[in-house]
């Protein structure tokens, strides 16, 4: 069956803290030919790999790839809460051929996620139950992280998983690409700050407003270049959108984890999600990137690019 790729960055300062209109109507462009792009495609079923932001997955207990036969949408930075429309028989079809490749994923009945899965899925597809959908957590935030060649094991994998589900799946990627927002770092975060990312489920609406606030008060002092966090990468950004758009994905194993942080921000991992998903599309043949936008946003803290491609054997064929 035919398979398709849409890959987006996300930001929960969209609507909070914007650029100007010049941006944001270009912004709006893009993801208005995305949105066309999904609608003429028709997936059946969307696999979206997404990070979280210590929303739903902390260190009590931290896979580094989690699939859910169930999901619940937390509704942080005001986007939709509730059950997402999980296919829960692809989500154990997929898990099953994950394992049986020797990729170590953890499975959940009640992931827990947050803006990451939900804005995607509200941006592109109008809900995060418009369409069925298996979610795929990547760990992009909490150290440590596994190499990125285990990434593009995962989404090869996935691909070929859902070649076999006789569905038209729409793999999609959230995250990214360089960013460095104010995320604490676990090793260098007081006690206090710790132990919220060890068990932070559940925050009051006060802590959850505390906290959304902090993020936008950072994403005004970033454009406003009296942030002390490190700049956007757009260089790195592109090499990473050529890279991608070539089907060469092997060239990225070789990149380390502290070279991302030292390129592009410690959130530049969550690329990790774009790389599953071009993996998962690349395993079911050759592709071709069919759109690319990319813009350097301060104001949203996130070198923000959406891509979509399809396979040469797609076609649109329904």
């Amino acid at each position: 069956m035919p398979v398709a790729l849409c890959a987006m960055s996300h930001s929960p300062l969209m609507g909070r803290n914007d650029p100007d209109q010049e941006v944001i109507d270009a912004v709006d462009a893009a993801f208005d030919h995305a949105r066309r792009f999904i609608a003429d495609f028709a997936p059946d079923l969307i696999v979206i790999f997404a990070p979280d932001h210590y929303n739903g997955v902390f260190y009590d207990l931290l896979p580094p790839f989690c699939i859910g036969a169930g999901a619940q949408s937390v509704g942080d930075y005001g986007t939709e809460a509730g059950p997402l429309d999980v296919d829960r028989d692809a989500a154990r079809t997929i898990t099953r051929e994950v394992l049986d490749s020797g990729i170590d994923a953890a499975f959940s009945e009640r992931m827990h996620v947050d803006h990451g899965f939900a804005q995607a899925l509200q941006l592109l597809v109008g809900s995060i139950i418009a369409v069925p959908t298996v979610p795929i957590f990547i760990n992009s935030v909490a150290e440590p992280l596994g190499p990125v060649s285990r990434v593009r094991l995962l989404g090869e994998t996935v691909g070929r998983a859902a070649n076999k589900l006789d569905k038209r799946v729409l793999f999609v990627g959230s995250g990214g690409l360089s960013h460095d927002p104010p995320i604490p770092q676990f090793t260098s975060s007081p006690e206090q700050v710790r132990e919220r990312l060890i068990d932070g489920r559940n925050p009051s609406d006060a802590e959850r407003k505390a906290r959304e606030q902090r993020v936008i008060t950072a994403g005004r002092d970033f454009a406003a270049g009296t942030a002390t966090i490190q700049p956007l990468n757009p260089h790195w950004d592109q090499h990473l959108l050529e890279i991608l758009a070539s089907g060469e994905l092997e060239q990225i194993d070789t990149w380390t984890n502290d070279w991302f942080v030292e390129q592009a921000g410690h959130s530049s991992h969550e690329v990790r999600t774009w790389i599953a998903a071009y993996a998962a599309l690349h395993a079911n043949g050759p592709y071709q990137v069919t759109s690319s936008f990319y813009r350097a946003i301060p104001e949203w803290i996130a070198g923000f690019a959406i891509t979509t491609a399809l396979t040469l054997s797609s076609n649109h064929t329904k």
